[in-house]
């Protein structure tokens, strides 16, 4: 059986335990901390050099220039003609809700003229070029490929630049073929902390990045850290996260398998029931208890569940609400009769599924909606991935002439109060016509 902790919101209690559930120490580690920024330093000076000994050393390749770690355009085109026909469709089916659901994104340039003359708004321009990182060798994410690629090129991103580690020389036919579907312009066959160097810095083959995207490991994670400032990133992602939210008539099968695929990502990862239900989780722990044999990652799915997932009784559905904006999670499912009703009730959430038939699984791989979304708690002020992350926005001013002096007078006043003549004056000018 497995250990998995029973709260209930009744017990005195209760907060604590909550608190201690969802606590995630985040901080970085110092050795790998120490060991990225020698990297970075690295790439920053010796460029190609660098890229092509730490490729060789960490993915045990034997490359002598950094033009043997390009893909080309008919390689790609090769490993989308290798798979089978299911997989292909299957990509190819994924790809184009992604794209619709993310061509409805409103986000053109706007303005408005006021009734003076003064034009106001925002030019929405895309960014240059973005850097995708993809997680290669036995971790290989061919749907990542999909939900970081596929709104950057709605966004209207000039070039879209793609790394891939390929240990050994090993490459992901699914993760290549999703490049060529994503139409992604330049494929390096290099990972690590390097690889995030390389663009974040440029080298001589690899040009600068404006952006990073994309998962990876801690190496990763610490050197998009360290990166950020000379170029964007998305999010430095913690653990996935599941929360369910129940009214005890769902299939305790399905359930039980929600809160599987979640913890089957690593032992980190969070999975939790709120009900209020008490046989119902019972019948939820029988059936976690019963299928989890069959599972080809039990040992993962046992250490998530039991050293951070839970089955919790709560009094009702609206307190169940009160509590997942309390945790904020990467997904929640509201499986329940009528969730549009309860769906008022949330606030923090990075992706909400309604009703019985929306599991999560739906949403990494195929309903169109990003599965890039904020954890650990960041959902309270963060937002999934989306074409709007690709973007960015510069302000309009044309100030009418009879707005000069309306506009001047204010500004200045404001500034002569901040003690800052140059602005006063710079605006009394245009008035004052000195």
């Amino acid at each position: 059986m497995i250990q998995i902790k029973r709260l209930n919101s009744t017990d005195l209690d209760f907060q604590t335990s909550l608190e201690r559930l969802l606590a995630f120490e985040n901080a970085q580690d110092d050795a790998i901390d120490a060991t990225v920024a020698n990297i970075l330093a690295d790439m920053r000076n010796r460029k190609d050099a660098a890229l092509i000994e730490y490729t060789n050393r960490f993915d045990r390749l034997s490359v002598t220039s950094a033009g043997q770690l390009e893909l080309t355009q008919d390689q790609l085109q090769q490993s989308l003609a290798a798979l089978p026909s299911s997989q292909r469709s299957a990509l190819e089916q994924a790809a184009e809700r992604i794209q619709q659901y993310h061509e409805k994104q409103p986000l053109g340039s706007w303005q408005y003229t006021e009734a003076d003359g003064t034009l106001l708004g925002q030019k929405v321009t895309p960014l240059d070029r973005v850097g995708l990182y993809v997680p290669g060798g036995k971790a290989s994410y061919p749907s990542s490929v999909l939900m970081n690629a596929i709104p950057a090129k709605v966004a209207g991103v000039q070039e879209l630049i793609m790394v891939v580690p390929t240990p050994g020389g090993e490459k992901n036919d699914m993760v290549l073929a999703a490049a060529a579907i994503s139409q992604i312009d330049r494929v390096f066959t290099i990972g690590g902390a390097q690889a995030v160097g390389a663009l974040a810095y440029g080298t001589e083959t690899i040009p600068q990045v404006d952006k990073i995207v994309g998962p990876g490991n801690a190496y990763v994670a610490a050197a998009k850290r360290r990166v950020f400032g000379i170029v964007g990133i998305d999010m430095v992602a913690g653990p996935s996260e599941i929360l369910v939210i129940c009214d005890g008539k769902t299939d305790p099968d399905w359930i039980a398998m929600d809160l599987f695929s979640q913890a089957e990502h690593d032992e980190l990862a969070q999975s939790i029931l709120l009900s209020p239900d008490a046989d119902f989780l019972d019948r939820v722990q029988h059936s976690i208890d019963r299928q989890l044999s069959a599972m080809p990652r039990q040992a993962v799915i046992r250490a998530s569940l039991e050293n951070r997932g839970a089955l919790i009784l709560v009094n009702n559905l609206e307190e169940a609400c009160r509590i997942a904006n309390t945790i904020a999670p990467e997904h929640l499912e509201l499986s329940v009769e009528q969730p549009e009703i309860w769906l008022q009730h949330i606030r923090h959430a990075g992706a909400i599924f309604l009703g019985r038939n929306a599991c999560e699984a739906l949403g990494d791989y195929c309903a169109g909606p990003n599965h890039v979304l904020p954890t650990s708690r960041t959902a309270r002020f963060s937002s999934p991935l989306g074409v709007y992350d690709f973007q960015k926005r510069s302000s309009l001013i044309q100030v009418s002439e009879q707005a000069t002096t309306k506009l001047g007078e204010i500004a200045a006043t404001l500034a002569y109060g901040e003690g800052l003549q140059a602005h006063a004056l710079s605006a009394e000018y245009r008035f004052k016509k000195h």
